[in-house]
């Protein structure tokens, strides 16, 4: 239970710190700030999907973590790891035809692995695990 809630504080806190940058920036957004925005928020719904998911497990007296979510998170964290290889080697290559800071690029080469990661739990979750 403390573990869900503290999901939703996480999740407000980065809202709150990302609403405050955006409102309180002084130079205009460009669209790369828009889509590092955009990843985040998907990024926030994510979070607070699996934590409701954990809150309803609680309230119904059911383990938050079996075996299943275990193995969903096993499958989809290595499925990840192996597609965000390839992403870092496609920011790599870009990073020298792009002129930006590095920083930009790491930026959003964590926030894309983030964003692979959520859409491989998607996918496993929702098709399921076939054993092989």
């Amino acid at each position: 239970m403390k573990k869900a809630v503290l999901v939703f504080i996480l999740a407000a806190a980065v809202l709150v710190t990302c609403g405050l940058w955006l409102f309180t920036s002084k130079t205009r957004l460009n669209p790369m700030d828009l889509l590092s925005f955009g990843i985040i928020i998907i990024v926030v719904a994510f979070a607070v999907f699996t934590g409701i998911k954990k809150l309803d497990n609680t309230r119904r007296g059911e383990p938050t973590e079996d075996e299943l979510s275990k193995k969903i998170l096993r499958r989809a964290s290595s499925l990840a790891y192996y597609i965000s290889i390839y992403m870092w080697l496609a920011v790599s290559y870009l990073s020298g035809k792009i002129k930006a800071e590095t920083h930009t690029f790491i930026g959003a080469g964590i926030l894309g692995m983030a964003l692979i990661f959520a859409i491989c739990w998607l996918i496993f979750n929702f098709r399921g695990t076939r054993d092989e």
